[in-house]
């Protein structure tokens, strides 16, 4: 009888044990859920709602006839039930038609210029140019700041920093009227040096290097302004990223007789991956979407050569219409969704394949 007692006596009190842990854990998560509640709150009214109904428009002829309604949740629930159709003002279910006239060239009856599939092969080309600047010379002017010795750091920094922090809006004009073909600096430079200056640099149809037949002298225009712009927010993420970097590390590899090139290529770049890989996806997404420049700057000309996605996607909000029987032209908002839902699925796709390949989302060590 002893024996069963002291058999059941430590089973108990380890039932004990992890009911006490299991009563901590249980707290310690409702204690994350409550600070975690206000923010998921937010972010679905602010977020998530916005997303799904933009997604339930994508799949609609959502017009600017629809714009008003005195319920969202009731538009959204006439497209299915007809009996509150006219009462919430929704629009028709068309299914995958939208996406169907993008994929398909469709648009091209309503939208002047566009070609889906070499808009997106000119965006992908453009992103991953413009990245690969931004990241080289950014990186680059990070090392030479860094030199010991050098003077005026910190005004020199501060400096190269302005182009990131003024808007883009307005370092767009300042260069859209550097290149202007009549009274823009850059011809004006040109005349100085004897050339006739007479470029016409945003206007230019025939491209100037012919083995590069997709770039027409418009392209390199923007590709200088985005890289001008680009390149400070690269070199201010690396600069950070250098500080870190123990200079006993640059010493013990001294000693034992590695090169410059060796140090920078065993040291300084696996120390920097960590801080330039989100940086660098950063930078893909805004350079995807960089609209200010190619809309401000080359407009997307000439004869839309420069459009990428984005510039397509406003020109399809603001500049477009299209003719329903017995209504007459009103603006494609349903289109303009599904066509903002394949950029995001594009950028998505790119951001993937550059986590799998650089590993950002993986601690250092593994």
């Amino acid at each position: 009888m002893s024996t069963a007692q002291e058999t059941i006596g430590p089973q108990a009190a380890s039932k004990a044990r992890l009911s006490l842990e299991e009563r901590r854990r249980a707290s310690t998560v409702r204690t994350a859920y409550t600070y975690i509640a206000p923010a998921a709150v937010v972010m679905v009214i602010i977020t998530f709602f916005p997303l799904f109904y933009q997604l339930w428009i994508s799949f609609t002829n959502f017009s600017n006839l629809n714009l008003r309604s005195s319920s969202l949740l009731g538009q959204m629930l006439g497209s299915f039930i007809p009996s509150l159709a006219e009462t919430y003002n929704s629009p028709s279910l068309v299914g995958l038609e939208n996406y169907w006239r993008i994929v398909s060239n469709e648009l091209a009856q309503i939208l002047s210029g566009f070609d889906f599939w070499r808009i997106l092969l000119f965006n992908v080309v453009w992103t991953i140019i413009n990245v690969f600047f931004h990241v080289s010379i950014g990186i680059a002017v990070a090392l030479l700041l860094n030199v010991q010795g050098l003077w005026f750091k910190r005004f020199y920094r501060a400096l190269y920093i302005l182009p990131w922090a003024m808007p883009g809006l307005v370092m767009a004009m300042v260069w859209k009227n550097m290149f202007d073909d009549q009274t823009g600096s850059v011809n004006m430079l040109l005349r100085l040096l004897g050339h006739p200056g007479n470029i016409r640099w945003l206007q230019q149809i025939d491209p100037p290097i012919r083995f590069l037949p997709l770039f027409p002298l418009s392209f390199y225009v923007v590709l200088i302004t985005n890289i001008w712009l680009g390149w400070p927010f690269m070199m201010t993420v690396a600069t950070g990223a250098l500080q870190g970097i123990p200079h006993e590390l640059y010493e013990a590899a001294s000693m034992d007789g590695a090169s410059r090139w060796q140090r920078f290529w065993t040291i300084t770049l696996p120390l920097l991956r960590p801080a330039m890989v989100p940086a660098i996806m950063i930078g893909t997404m805004m350079t995807f979407n960089q609209f200010n420049v190619i809309y401000f700057v080359s407009g997307g000309g000439p004869l839309h050569q420069t459009e990428i996605l984005v510039t397509q996607a406003f020109r399809l909000v603001n500049e477009t219409t299209i003719n329903l029987a017995g209504v007459g032209n009103v603006r494609p908002y349903g289109i303009a969704a599904a066509f903002a839902y394949i950029v995001f699925v594009v950028l998505a796709i790119i951001t993937l394949i550059t986590n799998r390949i650089s590993r950002a989302t993986e601690a250092y060590y593994e």
